[in-house]
């Protein structure tokens, strides 16, 4: 069966909120509101940026606004008080958008398409990663980068919890920053995992970072040189012969916990310290291809759209992508034991 296949109304198998409005194209991107916690935004390979409502008592959503980048959306972000959005795109460029006066402006530019981008409340700086092999800091009231780094290959994969930021390449490395000196490297690793990264998150106790690959592995790695904080396991995979690419990976940061996420259409909560998967949920009928908590953690969103895993052949241009948020309950929770170990 193709993940891909025509859906029908068991597309939402786990009888999550469904958030209003058809999206006809891959979902690449979602962020929760930093502020309000029940705003979110979308970006999609249609040009689209759209923000939802939702409204958790009556378990449905309401579409508020919606805008065109000009280009296939890669990431986006949240400015610090939850009145404006970033998007970057394979245009090479980041855009903000004001959702009071539905406003676009361009506020950075890469050599190649961006991948992710991260606002830095703490110091209102925005930070870029380009295919074209660099990060970059902006201050949005400049046209010219703040400061410009090089890498050793195009970003795959970020992720920022001031002060940390980690950055994964297309060659298997990691560089780790600390924003308060973020000129240099605080640390560069590899990866555990033999195969390309697909995503990366980071701890809530700032001390290292989840990483998922292509070939339905996930490697937990501490900053400390030490391997019994250094693990990997398998996940998202058929009876051990068939992987799948875990396309992101999420921290519910008031409880510690983390959701991976796959092209399988699964999406699962674990708990690194007991090494336990506490939850695996119902597999929807298309790949997962980006998720989000919430501030509390009191909601889980998943994008489940085609990710291009089996090429053009794969692709059904009568599918349609959806957004579905996942009230979150005690199974985010450490201690639940609602699954077996992994």
């Amino acid at each position: 069966m193709l993940f891909n296949s025509s859906v029908t109304n068991n597309h939402n198998p786990n009888k999550d909120i469904e958030l209003q409005g058809p999206i006809n194209d891959g979902i690449s991107c979602l962020k929760f509101s930093p502020k309000t916690s029940n705003l979110i935004v979308a970006g999609s390979w249609d040009q689209k940026i759209r923000c939802w409502e939702v409204n958790t008592p009556s378990l449905s959503s309401q579409p508020r606004a919606m805008i065109s980048h000009e280009a296939a959306i890669l990431c986006t972000d949240w400015n610090g008080d939850g009145t404006q959005v970033f998007t970057g795109g394979v245009d090479n460029k980041v855009k903000l958008w004001n959702l009071q006066t539905n406003q676009m402006v361009q506020v950075a530019q890469h050599n190649a398409p961006v991948k992710d981008c991260f606002w830095i409340e703490e110091s209102k700086v925005l930070v870029t990663g380009g295919w074209d092999k660099s990060i970059k800091y902006w201050d949005t009231r400049q046209s010219t980068p703040v400061l410009s780094l090089d890498l050793s290959e195009r970003v795959y994969a970020m992720d920022c919890l001031y002060p940390l930021l980690v950055v994964a390449t297309a060659d298997r490395k990691i560089y780790v920053y600390n924003l308060q000196n973020p000129s240099v490297p605080y640390k560069t690793m590899e990866s555990l995992l033999k195969y390309q990264t697909r995503s990366i998150a980071c701890f809530g106790e700032k001390n290292g970072f989840a990483l998922g690959s292509i070939e339905g592995r996930v490697a937990i790695q501490s900053f400390e040189e030490k391997p019994e904080l250094s693990f990997t396991f398998k996940c998202h995979r058929e009876n051990d012969t068939l992987a799948y690419a875990v396309n992101s990976i999420s921290f519910a940061l008031p409880y510690g916990t983390f959701a991976t996420a796959g092209s399988d259409g699964g999406f699962s909560f674990w708990d690194k310290e007991s090494k336990f998967r506490l939850k695996q949920f119902t597999k929807v009928p298309q790949p997962i291809t980006c998720t989000a908590f919430n501030s509390d953690a009191s909601l889980y969103a998943y994008a489940s759209s085609y990710d291009w895993s089996k090429g053009s052949q794969g692709f059904d241009p009568n599918s349609q992508s959806y957004v579905f948020v996942h009230p979150v309950g005690d199974e985010a929770k450490k201690g639940n034991r609602t699954a077996k170990k992994r």
